[in-house]
């Protein structure tokens, strides 16, 4: 798998849930913060404002899409100065729900998304983004996203059978485009690890396809960089200084966050674990798992089991 394919695979807990909402004006509302989600809001039908934690408003418009991984506390409303009233909108058990909201006036319809994560295992990529991402619909840009939106609106507004299963694809694909066309609109990398410069850069975005695509295999700096065109040296500094930590320590920690996913997910004996991993030894892999997470590898599975 590629690195954002792995990421977003590695780090969600079940599948997403939505609520397709219809709010009349006057209205306006404050979701609050849901630390260990993401979502994003996606304009189906009219217009609102965007009132994020810090900043200005922000006005919105159909097919703009507001991406919130970190689960921060955000409002959305038909005018900016209008009171907000904390959300009764959140997303339902079930794939998506419909709701109403507001008085009796214009009508914006927004189709919300949640995820939940596992705070124990999010990965730096998710850490370095902002509280809050806007992607505008702007005419051109980024058509895969936008064929997305325009697909999971149609299965929304008009179920028929199998809307279930297209509408949980769509809503991973969309999460996916929204990460790419977030990176590639970046021109500076991100404050906190890098990662926009890390994955959009040829060298290192190359060590980090090959680590993801094949964690098992014997790496070493000198491989590493052989394989994304650099010298060792110029490598080692390159990767550290995009990624935040030396080659060979993010591919022990990326084999080991692997190993904890085929444990929880498979019925792989803890053997059959550390060699898909990359480790020569079951005792090897224990020690270097115990470090990581505190357990030894079978306690962590029965664990996760109970859970």
């Amino acid at each position: 798998m590629d690195v954002l394919s792995d990421v977003m695979a590695f780090m969600r807990c079940g599948r997403p849930v939505s609520v397709r909402v219809s709010f009349c004006a006057p209205w306006g509302v404050a979701f609050r913060s849901a630390p260990g989600s993401a979502g994003f809001q996606v304009v189906l039908r009219g217009s609102c404002w965007l009132l994020p934690p810090d900043g200005e408003p922000v006005p919105l418009s159909v097919g703009d899409l507001v991406f919130l991984p970190h689960g921060d506390r955000y409002g959305l409303a038909d005018d900016p100065a209008r009171p907000l009233a904390e959300s009764d909108c959140a997303p339902h058990s079930e794939l998506f729900a419909s709701a109403g909201h507001g008085g009796g006036g214009a009508e914006t319809v927004i189709l919300s998304c949640g995820y939940r994560l596992d705070l124990d295992r999010t990965h730096p990529i998710l850490s370095a983004l902002p509280g809050v991402i806007h992607l505008p619909a702007t005419l051109g840009t980024h058509p895969e996203l936008r064929a997305a939106v325009e697909l999971l609106a149609a299965e929304i507004d008009n179920p028929r059978p199998g809307t279930d299963t297209v509408v949980s694809a769509l809503l991973d694909m969309l999460q996916l485009y929204v990460l790419r066309a977030y990176f590639e609109t970046q021109d500076e990398p991100c404050t906190v690890s890098g990662w926009a410069a890390a994955l959009a850069d040829p060298v290192v975005g190359r060590a980090l396809d090959a680590i993801h695509r094949d964690p098992a295999r014997r790496w070493t700096v000198e491989s590493l960089g052989v394989h994304a065109g650099m010298s060792r040296a110029g490598f080692a500094r390159r990767f550290t200084g995009l990624v935040g930590q030396p080659p060979l320590a993010y591919l022990t920690w990326w084999r080991l966050m692997s190993a904890a996913r085929l444990l929880r997910e498979s019925d792989a004996s803890v053997a059959q674990v550390a060699e898909r991993v990359g480790y020569a030894s079951e005792f090897a892999f224990g020690n270097a798992f115990k470090r990581e997470f505190g357990v030894a590898p079978g306690r962590y599975r029965r664990q996760a089991a109970a859970a």
